[in-house]
């Protein structure tokens, strides 16, 4: 299961089923789950934990220092859930000391070739950031959120669950949950409404969805009186995470 060409360190811990391709180096305090399969010329460093059925392809580097100054060697870690696919020439790197000290990534996500997920990075379920997207340190992204290829997100920003990205956008501001943003900068162009659709959203909670961003987007209203008049005609929980997305926002939302 482990080629004669891998290294790994002693102190790594594999499941007795991981698979490590030819060239690939698995380093100390590394942890793999069960199912995993580590393919060719793959870098693995840790402080890490990968969870089960963790898919790696060639030329990855996982769990890497972070590329901020401030990072002075501390025991900082990447950990990441079950089923996730990390696809050729990704790069995924550890947290600092000056955050989290960890960048954390759920389950079932696609990284496709080449995206780099920085330091102290917050990633859900259910992602798709596609080929050569790139995450700035201190990025919070929600679950089931598409990214374009090439995308880029400035640190510190909030790209909100079911949210969609086109491919190319400069992103420098919080995108609220279930918004479609495009451009450079990042523009709203809607309710990811066929997405939603997809996911099995229910008609009522799309339209109430779509009320929700007229009340933000096309009302001339200002961001509190939006979310107040949301909050006082709408009660459902599409809507609620739709205001909750919006107030957590510490950049301002993208308008």
């Amino acid at each position: 299961m482990i080629h004669r060409t891998a290294i790994v360190d002693p102190s790594a811990s594999l499941a007795e089923d991981v698979e490590v391709g030819p060239f690939s180096v698995i380093g100390a305090n590394v942890e793999i789950g069960a199912g995993s399969v580590i393919g060719p010329h793959v870098v693995v460093n840790g402080p890490t934990r990968l969870g089960k059925r963790t898919r790696i392809f060639q030329f990855a580097s996982v769990g890497e220092a972070c590329q901020d100054k401030k990072y002075n060697g501390e025991p900082t870690r990447l950990v990441m859930g079950d089923d996730n696919v990390i696809r050729e020439g990704a790069t995924l790197h550890r947290g600092t000391v000056q955050d989290r000290g960890e960048t954390t990534i759920g389950h079932r996500n696609l990284f496709m070739a080449y995206v780099h997920v920085g330091h102290d990075c917050v990633i859900g379920d259910d992602c798709v950031l596609a080929n050569q997207v790139t995450l700035a340190g201190h990025v919070t992204i929600g679950d089931f959120a598409i990214l374009g290829g090439l995308s880029a997100i400035h640190q510190f920003c909030h790209f909100g669950t079911h949210a969609m990205a086109g491919g190319g956008s400069i992103i420098t501001k919080d995108t609220p949950a279930y918004v479609m943003i495009n451009g450079n900068p990042a523009a709203p162009h809607g309710l990811n409404s066929i997405g939603l659709k997809r996911r099995g959203f229910t008609r009522d909670a799309i339209q109430a969805l779509n009320e929700c961003y007229k009340l933000v987007y096309r009302q001339g209203l200002t961001v509190d009186q939006a979310l107040e008049t949301i909050e006082s005609r709408f009660q459902l929980p599409e809507t609620s995470t739709f205001v909750e997305s919006i107030r957590v926002s510490t950049r301002g939302i993208i308008r």
